[in-house]
């Protein structure tokens, strides 16, 4: 992989959209020399798979795309009972340049293991081809990213409760609040204690 780079980086121009069967629907890339680098490395990944006898199959053509929509997911949709995807409905897109994608990492993955939780293929390997970029986040900073967005949420939850607290009668019931750590009883309360207490002896 090293040698079919030789040190440039990969990015692919997503452009035209396009359909199997009628039943996925996709971004195509672009001709040109990343075409050419992808399709080496699938002709290499091919023939080391058969050296080891794990090459499966039907022989199909490589055919790098960026999958939109796969009508086996959308549910909704074959419940209404729509089983194809017409070109008619993506038809204003199949001249539309989507825009550059840098490769930075190859994935080795298995369509027959369970999935990984966040719906991505399980994933056998990874070669990583240059260094992470700047602006993508790490795992610590996600951590931080998210914890901060969940206590942001219960912060607007409680001013959302205090606020429709104070317009539905401003404010709970005082005489029914007992400060936290006081230890202080009411009358009522010692009066019942007291009079079970009593009727024990008895």
């Amino acid at each position: 992989v090293a040698e079919l780079l030789s040190g440039r980086g990969l990015v692919l121009p997503f452009s035209g959209v396009g359909d199997f069967r009628k039943e996925v629907v996709f971004v195509g890339l672009t001709s040109g020399l990343h075409r050419h680098t992808l399709d080496s490395l699938a002709e290499l990944l091919r023939c080391r798979f058969e050296e080891q006898g794990l090459l499966q199959g039907d022989g199909r053509g490589f055919e790098p795309h960026l999958t939109i929509m796969k009508l086996s997911r959308a549910s909704k949709l074959r419940s209404q009972g729509i089983k194809r995807v017409g070109p008619a409905l993506y038809s204003e897109y199949t001249d539309k340049f989507f825009g550059n994608q840098m490769v930075e990492r190859v994935d080795l993955c298995s369509m027959l293991k369970k999935k990984q939780q966040d719906g991505y293929y399980h994933t056998e390997t990874s070669l990583q081809l240059g260094g992470r970029r700047r602006s993508e986040p790490d795992e610590a900073e996600l951590l931080r990213v998210s914890k901060r967005l969940v206590e942001d949420a219960v912060n607007r939850a409680l001013q959302q409760y205090k606020q429709e607290t104070l317009q539905n009668g401003g404010g709970p019931n005082v005489a029914a609040v007992q400060p936290p750590g006081s230890t202080e009883e009411t009358p009522t309360k010692t009066d019942t204690t007291a009079n079970s207490s009593t009727d024990n002896r008895k």
